[in-house]
């Protein structure tokens, strides 16, 4: 099965120098299939909006790999509670926020429950010691509910380029490492 890679932004976008459109060039370079969504107003996200474009993708790209950061993470997770999307063959979960997180410029993807079904074959958790938008217990108990794998990077921040995440070779091995 060939690779269809989508990687879902949050709040703010990530643009050069960020690691997700690093991963987007290097996954481009090697005539590999990828979809890197510019959500509306990235700056004022509003849930339902992101939430019909990101169905909208879903359903015209196709993936079998999708790649959230930050509130795209959550906005995944409203999908997966109110729209049942196709199967995944892999789903990479980087930096979610807290659940009680209270940043006005987010307020309408919050409330948001923990899913029962993430709608992946194989899931993965990737949070930091420091994130400053959760804590590593709520990272924890993210992790436990959600039933997954979880990676834990020392000193990352928020998994961003504010946090010296523009290359990251290591997520692009994880995505090349998957099966063919």
């Amino acid at each position: 099965m060939k690779k269809r890679v989508l990687i879902l932004h949050g709040w703010g976008g990530s643009d050069f120098p960020h690691w997700q459109s690093w991963l987007a060039g290097e996954i481009a370079k090697d005539y590999g299939c990828v979809s890197f969504l510019k959500f509306s107003d990235p700056d004022f996200p509003d849930k339902n909006r992101w939430k019909e474009e990101l169905t909208k993708e879903l359903d015209a790209f196709n993936p079998n790999i999708v790649i959230c950061h930050s509130v795209a993470n959550i906005l995944w997770f409203h999908i997966c509670n109110e729209t049942k999307p196709k199967e995944l063959e892999n789903l990479f979960l980087v930096a979610p926020p807290s659940l009680t997180c209270d940043i006005k410029e987010i307020e309408s993807f919050y409330p948001c429950k923990i899913p029962a079904n993430l709608y992946a074959k194989e899931s993965l958790l990737i949070t930091s010691t420091n994130d400053p938008y959760i804590t590593q217990e709520e990272a924890q108990e993210l992790q436990k509910r959600l039933n997954i794998p979880i990676e834990v990077l020392e000193n990352a921040g928020h998994i961003n380029a504010s946090s010296s995440y523009g290359e990251w070779p290591w997520i692009l091995q994880k995505i090349k490492n998957l099966s063919k």
